[in-house]
């Protein structure tokens, strides 16, 4: 506390405290006010961006398993009055409930949390570490059939958690808050549908969708259950092996892929691979251009379930700050967005969803 009061801190300007604009008291209860955010500290000096950028990385790059999550600059570890971490649900709840009060059109960026109570495994530790190795490559996919191989004999077992995955809290809380006029724009990393599902209409599938494939070449499209069909007619032996579910269909299992026989498009003899951005990719225009819409029509973003290390999610993250929007987060562990953040909880989702409902009038 004493370093924030220092007047030689990044964070702390002497002309602040001596117009009472800047309240110790408030800092200690580690709590939100929005009439903080009122006030624009930030804007009067008491924090900017360009201290606390990360690294930005190219579209879906993916940082390496063995990177730490110190990915901020070290003038961002200072902890910044009105952000401290809040992690009980009365609390999130209270503040959520006030935040989108404050700000009524919301850009909300959801990741694999929100999934997760539904059976759908997530990718990354609280730490924002991954707790696998990395998904495939998009130029690895493309450029190699054994990887093509081993990634589809892997599908044929896993898929099935994707394909079974029913709604959970999180997506019906959120479909509610958008029916109750509180998300303008809901712009999901998760390509399982299930926002769709829960009711959710203003929905962008920024990285796609997994339940459909598509020819690389001729560009023909069909539904991935069908391509599925293909495959376990064509392998026998894989489509009866058992293995642990990992994130977006795949599966934890390693054996001898080289008999797995590849279903390739029946019009073109080109590859086929799911209607999704894989790493190392590049999100298509059309999708970048709907969610930047969506941010400008915002007044405010809201992240939840998503560490945002992934780059296209966190550009809108950046882009809202830069904008002099404020960002806030929901999310069990650190995000990439944290030296961003207006407002930063970290509980259960879906127990402070449902409570920030209850306080604006819609049911649990």
């Amino acid at each position: 506390m004493c370093s924030l009061l220092h007047s030689s801190c990044h964070y702390y300007r002497p002309g602040l405290y001596k117009q009472g604009l800047y309240k110790p008291s408030l800092y200690k209860q580690g709590l939100y006010k929005p009439s903080l955010y009122k006030l624009g500290l930030y804007k009067h000096g008491l924090y900017h961006h360009s201290l606390a950028y990360p690294p930005v990385l190219e579209e879906n790059a993916v940082p390496p398993v063995t990177a730490k999550p110190d990915y901020r600059d070290s003038r961002a570890n200072a902890t910044l009055p009105g952000v401290e971490t809040i992690d009980s649900i009365d609390a999130a709840g209270l503040a959520l409930a006030d935040f989108l009060r404050d700000h009524p059109r919301l850009l909300v960026i959801t990741g694999a949390g929100v999934s997760t109570d539904s059976g759908i495994p997530d990718y990354r530790d609280a730490a924002g570490r991954w707790k696998r190795p990395p998904p495939v490559q998009h130029g690895d996919f493309m450029g190699s059939l054994a990887v093509r191989r081993r990634y589809w004999a892997r599908a044929l077992v896993g898929f099935k958690a994707l394909r079974e995955a029913q709604v959970g809290g999180a997506h019906r809380a959120l479909a509610r808050l958008e029916a109750l006029g509180h998300v303008d724009t809901l712009v999901t990393q998760n390509v399982d549908r299930l926002h769709q599902r829960a009711g959710s209409r203003r929905v962008i599938d920024l990285h796609g969708r997994a339940d459909l494939v598509k020819c690389m070449q001729c560009g023909y499209s069909m539904m991935r259950h069908a391509l599925h069909d293909q495959l376990a007619r064509l392998n026998p032996a894989f489509a009866s092996l058992k293995a642990q579910h990992a994130p977006d269909g795949d599966a934890d299992l390693e054996t001898d892929f080289a008999d797995f026989k590849v279903h390739d498009c029946q019009r073109c003899g080109g590859i086929f691979k799911p209607d999704v951005v894989f790493y190392g990719d590049v999100v298509p225009a059309i999708r970048r251009q709907q969610a930047e819409e969506g941010l400008a029509r915002a007044d405010a973003v809201l992240a939840i379930g998503t560490s945002l290390m992934v780059f296209s999610g966190y550009r809108l993250c950046r882009q809202a700050h830069e904008r002099g929007m404020p960002v806030a987060a929901l999310n069990l562990g650190v995000t990439r967005a944290d030296p961003l953040l207006s407002l930063k909880l970290s509980a259960p989702l879906t127990a402070v969803l449902e409570d920030t409902l209850a306080r604006l009038g819609g049911s649990r």
